[in-house]
């Protein structure tokens, strides 16, 4: 008899985009060590599913946890489906700043960047 073994999720975190969130964490008052990113699609947006981030101070039961550069991330896994190799970045133009976020499984998309279909 074998084991399921639990699907796998990859997410990619730019040094730009650590660098960014290390300042979010940084900027909260008292977070305990068990607090991290909660990267998240949410319905909504011009194009169905949106990104969403928010700091938590724990993981949740049945969360992904990933740890790349120093900082702890929490992906459900409703959102896991839809961000499994996903690349998130922070960029800086004339239009401002903000993360970008490189998703393989979108099948659309919108002008703006922050929402997209799958």
């Amino acid at each position: 008899m074998s084991a399921v073994a639990a699907p796998a999720l990859e997410l990619v975190v730019t040094e730009s985009a650590s660098v960014e969130i290390k300042k979010f964490l940084a900027g909260e008052d008292d977070l305990p060590e068990t607090a991290g990113l909660r990267v998240r699609v949410v319905p909504g947006g011009c194009s169905g599913f949106q990104y969403s981030l928010n700091i938590e101070e724990e993981s949740k039961q049945g969360d992904f946890i990933i740890n790349q550069h120093d900082i702890t991330l929490f992906v459900d896994m409703f959102s896991a489906q839809y961000l499994n190799g996903i690349t998130i970045d922070h960029t800086t133009n004339m239009m401002g700043s903000g993360f970008t976020f490189e998703n393989p499984n979108a099948t659309g998309g919108c002008g703006c960047g922050t929402s997209f279909s799958a």
